[in-house]
């Protein structure tokens, strides 16, 4: 076990910040001898615990209980809350000889990272949008100093200078979703080139015109890439919908117009619920959790 000197409130907020898997353990009644009070909190992740519910073998147990719930039945965390109750004297094996309630609230983190490529007008509009979503973003451009200032204020973002395009796709985690838009079309072709050849990217689109895609899409196919690869690219952005009417693209062509548009075509490609329900446990909920005494 790793113990850390920050705090449980400033891990908490710094792990919600980066979207990180991790557990609140709430201390939420006691009875008798107890090393601490209701009230008393600790974050846990898969690596480090922030913060004390007073040590022993029953914070020990509470860093086990909230690793299982972090590891999932099928190695897949889920976001949730259960109750464990501790006798000090019988469970945990301590002198105290105390009762504990604890709740463990799980928050799974971020499930989706979306890979953006360019921080030009329409790729800056994008991060944007994206801040209020759920979503790890992992932001490329070949040119060093395309990052603005505030990009290193944003949750769960992180910029990446990226002058070789293979480089920076291969380092990306499996099932990314990918949006290609950068300054120039032969940097765009090297990098859905490198995106179609790792074949286990969810999605993949590219900004541009249809003649710019066939273009693209010849020189691809050269190259060895199939016609279902091929056919899973969306070029332009943002126009599913019109596609699916058979509608040519129009409309508002501006940088935030762009990026909207492509920000809603993504939403319907993930699948999964982000974060559950993370509302905070209701005062209802949790007296149905608990009776006069705690669990025993």
């Amino acid at each position: 076990m790793s113990m850390q000197a920050e705090s449980w409130h400033a891990a908490l907020h710094r792990l919600q910040r980066e979207g990180l898997p991790h557990v609140l353990a709430t201390q939420v009644t006691s009875a008798g001898s107890t090393p601490r009070e209701p009230g008393a909190r600790m974050v846990i992740t898969a690596d480090a615990v922030y913060d004390t519910l007073g040590g022993g073998t029953f914070e020990w147990q509470t860093i086990a209980a909230a690793r299982r719930r972090l590891a999932g039945p099928d190695g897949e965390c889920e976001a949730g809350m259960s109750l464990e109750a501790f006798s000090l004297g019988g469970r945990s094996g301590q002198c105290c000889g105390g009762f504990v309630n604890v709740l463990l609230e799980v928050f799974p983190g971020s499930t989706t990272t979306l890979a953006v490529f360019g921080a030009g007008h329409v790729g800056r509009e994008l991060v944007r949008l994206a801040a209020p979503l759920p979503w790890r973003v992992r932001w490329h451009d070949s040119r060093a100093d395309a990052f603005p200032a505030w990009a290193s204020d944003q949750p769960r973002l992180a910029c990446h200078p990226a002058p070789d395009p293979a480089e920076a796709v291969a380092a990306l985690p499996p099932g990314v979703h990918a949006l290609v838009l950068t300054h120039d079309h032969a940097e765009d072709r090297a990098l859905v080139d490198a995106l179609l050849a790792r074949g286990d990217t969810a999605s993949l689109g590219l900004i541009g015109s249809r003649s710019k895609w066939a273009s693209f899409r010849a020189r691809l196919r050269e190259a060895g890439h199939g016609e279902e690869a091929l056919a899973g690219v969306r070029c332009p952005i943002g126009t599913a919908a019109g596609r699916n009417q058979g509608e040519k693209r129009g409309g508002d062509k501006t940088p935030y117009a762009i990026a909207i548009a492509a920000i809603a075509e993504l939403l319907p490609l993930i699948e999964s619920p982000e974060r559950g329900d993370q509302r905070g446990l209701d005062p209802a909920e949790l007296r149905s959790m608990l009776t006069d005494e705690p669990h025993k």
